[in-house]
């Protein structure tokens, strides 16, 4: 599957529901099944966590920064990353209870809440966002590698080698402090385009649009944007 069937893909099990909120995998098979599904079916075939390639996130929002910086609050891809390499938490976790070494993909489906404290503005109405990102690429350009190998020091890795929830807090804390958007780190810049698109606060469209650039060029993100009338992509 190349990456626009794979957000097809995830955009239809949305669309007939199939796919529930908050934690999902991605299986080599086209299935998509939920945390629960997938932890019951590993109690019966652990090799299941060896077809798991994607792992999709699927949440509401009503505010417009989310949708279009779906990435920036990526407080998975440490996660994602260390169970790629062959790691497990202690405590549990959204990702199951195995490694997950053939993952490569991290998937965030994120709609527009149209409740009654729902999203402002008609081009945000009836929306959802899809973005798709490679995670070797993303954990590259967040200098994951290096950051993990320095927390973890001389530990060795063995199979289901335990990550305590201490070094997972300081491997997160690392990388969100590194200034990658534009000088700013993550929570500065989510911050930024919150009070610009959330708040209205025009004068910071120059440095929205710089961190819009520094976005791109650290997650590379496949995205797609639908209408969930009409279920057309919709194009800006």
């Amino acid at each position: 599957m190349d990456e626009y069937q794979i957000v097809e893909l995830v955009k239809d099990w949305y669309r007939t529901t199939s796919i529930r909120r908050f934690d999902n995998f991605l299986l080599n098979d086209t299935t998509i099944m939920s945390e629960k599904s997938y932890e019951r079916s590993y109690q019966h075939n652990p090799s299941i966590s060896k077809q798991v390639i994607g792992y999709v996130y699927n949440d509401r929002t009503r505010f417009v920064s989310t949708l279009e910086f779906p990435m920036l609050q990526w407080h998975f891809i440490s996660s994602a990353y260390l169970y790629k390499k062959g790691y497990v938490f202690r405590e549990d976790s959204q990702l199951g209870p195995a490694p997950l070494p053939n993952l490569k993909y991290i998937i965030y489906c994120i709609a527009s809440d149209t409740g009654i404290t729902g999203i402002t503005g008609y081009e945000f109405q009836n929306r959802l966002v899809i973005e798709l990102v490679d995670l070797d690429v993303v954990a590259n350009n967040l200098n994951l590698p290096n950051i993990v190998s320095s927390v973890l020091g001389s530990k060795l890795l063995t199979k289901n080698n335990m990550i305590e929830s201490d070094e997972l807090d300081e491997i997160d804390e690392r990388v969100h402090r590194k200034k990658l958007f534009a000088g700013h780190t993550s929570y500065e810049a989510y911050d930024i385009v919150f009070r610009y698109f959330d708040e209205n606060k025009r004068e910071l469209s120059k440095e929205v649009l710089k961190i819009s650039q520094a976005y791109v060029q650290v997650f590379r993100p496949y995205r797609v944007v639908y209408n969930t009338k009409t279920w057309q992509i919709v194009v800006f």
